[in-house]
């Protein structure tokens, strides 16, 4: 692992998603209901940054489920709840049933207002903005642009937003990112998966098929090359259970991919929320060490934490954490970022 890591001054990371009520059953037919999505991104912040520094979830709630969710954060002494609001009375609702580990059919039944600029005035002095919308509407391409504009912190988005849409019955559904290049000078980090993947990537021809294949390693660098070369800094491609891929330029200008091997877990019990964990420890990583690969390692970490427990007390300490990737990974070396 590198040593450059910041020291001295607080930190404060903006998180900026929805805290749904989800309603899961598991590939073992189990039935369980619990908050999700950016408080696992909130929490899993918490156990990597020191008690100093600042986590703040932005995102818009019901009424009812406002006090519960404060009342779960108030345990983390570092999360900051002043941005997790209900004035509209709107919050997100979602049915996920899993058919595997890493496979689900998702249904939504009620839905938050989006994020807008004007939500982020407190915020807007954070290193970080660690963005995990679970739909298309909720963190929009002008609010990252108010970010960029008007703020200095690292901007990681998690493509699970602009690549899911509702339908009016509640279906939700991959989406074509059309609009992609629009985004793309706002977002430092990008992260999403292979599915992800296919619906920002549609290679030299713009026509769509019913059911396109996953890209191959020579696309995902082609749509990484894609994104580098309009202002994104890196594009991390998770790739189920095989860890993740990232693409990054080096210092001499060339574009470097290097595959990040999974962290094992010996029992997966509950992959709800791996990814929105991957994106904490991305975010956490990057602001840590300015390295990218260190910062994917951060990500399997922190997304094999979560599938091996189905409470919050699942995330480890940073210093546990950093053994944990020590014993998969080993030392890196300057060396190995030039």
């Amino acid at each position: 692992m590198t040593t450059d890591a910041r020291t001295g001054a607080s930190r404060k990371v903006a998180v900026l998603g929805p805290i749904p009520r989800d309603q899961i059953v598991t590939h073992a037919g189990e039935r369980f209901e619990k908050y999700g999505c950016a408080l696992y991104t909130a929490v899993a912040l918490s156990a990597l940054l020191d008690p100093g520094d600042t986590i703040v979830p932005v995102t818009h709630v019901r009424r009812q489920d406002e006090g519960p969710i404060k009342k779960i954060l108030a345990a983390y002494r570092n999360i900051d709840t002043s941005g997790i609001t209900s004035s509209h009375d709107q919050g997100d609702v979602v049915e996920l049933r899993y058919i595997e580990h890493n496979r689900r059919a998702e249904r939504q039944t009620s839905f938050m207002n989006p994020i807008l600029p004007g939500d982020l005035d407190e915020v807007l002095d954070a290193d970080a903005f660690v963005c995990v919308p679970i739909t298309d509407y909720e963190v929009s391409q002008p609010t990252l642009r108010h970010i960029k504009e008007n703020s200095s912190g690292v901007i990681v988005l998690d493509a699970h937003g602009p690549t899911t849409t509702l339908t009016r019955s509640g279906e939700r559904h991959p989406r074509v990112w059309a609009d992609r290049d629009v985004w793309l000078p706002y977002i430092d980090i990008l992260k999403m998966n292979l599915e992800e993947a296919s619906s920002t990537w549609l290679g030299e021809s713009p026509e769509l098929m019913t059911d396109p294949p996953r890209l191959d390693h020579d696309e995902l660098r082609d749509l990484a090359q894609h994104c580098l070369g309009r202002g994104v800094g890196a594009v991390c491609i998770t790739l189920d259970e095989r860890g993740c891929v990232v693409f990054y330029h080096r210092r001499s200008g060339e574009i470097a991919s290097e595959v990040v091997d999974r962290i094992e877990v010996g029992r997966v019990v509950d992959a709800t929320g791996a990814g929105d964990s991957f994106a904490a420890g991305l975010g956490f990583g990057y602001l840590e060490y300015r390295d990218y690969v260190v910062a994917c390692q951060y990500g399997n970490a922190m997304g094999a934490q979560r599938c091996a427990g189905t409470e919050l007390n699942a995330y480890l300490s940073r210093t546990e954490t950093q053994r944990q990737i020590l014993a998969a990974y080993g030392p890196r070396s300057e060396g190995s970022r030039s």
